[in-house]
């Protein structure tokens, strides 16, 4: 039977270990958004030896890449986009510390193997409620990589953001559950 939890980001180890498969979880605190132009930066900077913009310790990065704020408010419409489009980049940042992705869709078997070998999480969020979830984003600034994007939305850029009660289903957790794993049926 799935429960639900609330946790505050950044992760620890033991709020990741108690969760399951199917486990609906109210996120709050500082994440961080991320898509694959920015995962590829985020690798180069590891691989020239540079900091990150942001500690991987505990963190949680949301594949997301935001439409302009609205006036009154930090960010516009959020919803998540494909994961496993950055699951080449992925198993990487699992080793260095990164506790939790939040996208939509199915993830591949190096990342999955990613999350059981560094005690990780995959959430999803509601695609198609971009709006409703911005609702549970408190404040969001760009914290890196102003650079990708275009005129002043700059889609791909980090950014940091506070959230509160961000709502989220596991579909992958550090056991080796898997939400859209085919069920065996039985001979």
């Amino acid at each position: 039977m799935s429960k639900e939890y609330r946790l505050q980001a950044p992760l620890r180890d033991e709020d990741v270990q108690q969760l399951r498969v199917g486990d609906r979880v109210l996120l709050s605190g500082i994440i961080y958004t991320a898509r694959d132009a920015a995962h590829k930066k985020l690798i180069q900077a590891l691989d020239a030896g540079r900091e990150l913009p942001f500690p991987l310790q505990g963190a949680v990065i949301y594949y997301v890449g935001p439409s302009p704020a609205p006036e009154g408010r930090p960010i516009g419409s959020a919803g998540p986009t494909t994961s496993y489009r950055m699951d080449g980049y992925t198993p990487r940042l699992h080793s260095l510390g990164l506790k939790a992705t939040i996208g939509k869709g199915k993830r591949g078997q190096a990342v999955r193997d990613a999350l059981q070998a560094n005690n990780a999480v995959y959430f999803v969020a509601t695609g198609g409620a971009g709006a409703l979830l911005s609702q549970r984003i408190e404040a969001a600034k760009v914290i890196a990589f102003e650079d990708l994007g275009f005129e002043d939305l700059g889609p791909e850029a980090v950014r940091e953001l506070v959230v509160r009660d961000f709502p989220l289903l596991v579909v992958n957790d550090a056991h080796g559950g898997e939400l859209y794993a085919k069920p065996k049926l039985k001979k």
